[in-house]
């Protein structure tokens, strides 16, 4: 099992920036404009960091990369950016906002020791390839977590609400607005007691990734071209108790940009109970027959929910076979359409513009998976689909970095 330790963390210096300032989303979903922004907003926002412009001329030697690696000893050296003095975990909250209804999600910032995947720590969701090569090489760079990976555990005998409440009811080391209005805010847990038996009652507890499979994977790579024991064999994660803590997943839509039938209804009737809806009772009515999927079709007045009849994948290994995601690619989109690229969306009202006006032919509507099912599937080592989980809120980037090569960054704190 996984150790979840803490660490002396690569804070902001709260007495120089402010925290609304230097704080980003995750890389993988900030849109150019989101950048060009966060640029403007402080010359020490993180992004220049965790997900840098590239720049005319830029080569090997000279080039994002590189200058992350620059901007992270610079902020160190001009004290923006502070090494924590001591071993101690981040405590995290964010207050949020889904459908009407107020929520806050609590955790902490740990580092947690690598191990194979399924070893202890457990992934859900497929990943593509090309986004752990720019990991990858901010890793080699930096030699930094700069990023948390959001991670849930299923412990119910370790519960962190006394904690925060102690901890919780003085001012926060940081505290930021996302770019939803959120609130997020940071205490750092001082007391060595505290943090001992906190890290005692955290062992050999299973992690379940639920958003930063690629920066898992990345840094599992990252360890095993390094080599040896050192920090680089432990990556930093943000961690959720799901038996303590209401989680949000919300869910994603499929959009499809050609249909390879004439009547894309025939081959669903098989397999699937299919009932004409309207629109604007499609999703409402999806949440009280589950499992159903939604369809939308160009040209066509009405939507479409999809009930399956029976078991139609006893191929596929449970817990997957009964999720609607997997319903949908595994049934409908490779068996019964062949199609293998689709388009996402999240925003629904979106989706049905997007068909309505013809630029795509249709789109399925999707229910959020469960957090349970994420558990399941994870622990039988499956993978979901991609973007089969959005995890709601997004943990933001610059709260807590993880040195990966203390002994560089400690010198360059002496050296200040």
């Amino acid at each position: 099992m996984p150790d979840i330790l803490p660490f002396r963390g690569i804070v902001y210096n709260t007495q120089k920036v402010k925290g609304d300032e230097v704080v980003s989303p995750p890389y993988d979903i900030v849109t150019p404009e989101m950048k060009e922004q966060l640029y403007r907003l402080n010359p020490y926002n993180i992004i220049r960091v965790d997900f840098g412009k590239d720049e005319e001329g830029d080569r090997e030697g000279s080039n994002r990369y590189t200058r992350a690696r620059e901007y992270l000893k610079q902020w160190l050296r001009e004290g923006i950016l502070l090494l924590t003095d001591r071993e101690v975990y981040y405590l995290y909250e964010v207050k949020y906002r889904v459908q009407g209804q107020e929520k806050v999600m609590r955790g902490l910032f740990a580092r947690v020791r690598i191990t194979d995947l399924c070893e202890g720590v457990y992934p859900h969701e497929a990943t593509h390839s090309k986004p752990k090569l720019d990991r990858l090489n901010l890793l080699r760079h930096c030699r930094a977590n700069i990023s948390p990976i959001f991670s849930i555990y299923n412990r119910k005998e370790v519960s962190l609400k006394r904690v925060f409440e102690r901890v919780g009811s003085g001012p926060p080391y940081m505290e930021a607005r996302d770019l939803d209005g959120f609130v997020h805010r940071m205490w750092i847990l001082q007391d060595e007691e505290e943090v001992k038996s906190l890290q005692e009652a955290l062992k050999d507890t299973p992690i379940y990734i639920a958003d930063g499979h690629h920066r898992y994977e990345t840094a599992l790579e990252y360890m095993k071209e390094t080599g040896g024991e050192g920090d680089h064999n432990y990556v930093l994660m943000y961690l959720v108790n799901m038996a303590e803590e209401e989680l949000t997943i919300l869910p994603t839509h499929r959009l499809l940009r050609s249909l390879p039938v004439n009547d894309p209804i025939g081959p669903l009737t098989e397999h699937f109970v299919v009932r004409e809806t309207r629109y604007d009772s499609l999703l409402k009515e999806m949440s009280l027959e589950r499992p159903s999927i939604g369809l939308v079709l160009y040209g066509r007045r009405d939507a479409y929910i999809l009930s399956p009849k029976g078991d139609d994948l006893k191929d596929i290994p449970e817990p997957l076979r009964r999720l609607e995601v997997v319903l949908l690619h595994e049934l409908i989109l490779k068996r019964l359409y062949n199609i293998r690229v689709v388009d996402f969306e999240m925003n629904p009202d979106l989706v049905l513009k997007k068909v309505e006006s013809g630029e795509y032919q249709g789109a399925f509507f999707l229910n959020p998976t469960e957090v349970e099912d994420v558990e399941k599937v994870a622990l039988r080592c499956l993978r979901m689909p991609p973007k089969s989980t959005y995890f709601y809120p997004k943990i933001l980037t610059g709260f807590v970095i993880n040195p990966l090569d203390r002994v560089l960054y400690e010198g360059l704190i002496k050296n200040n």
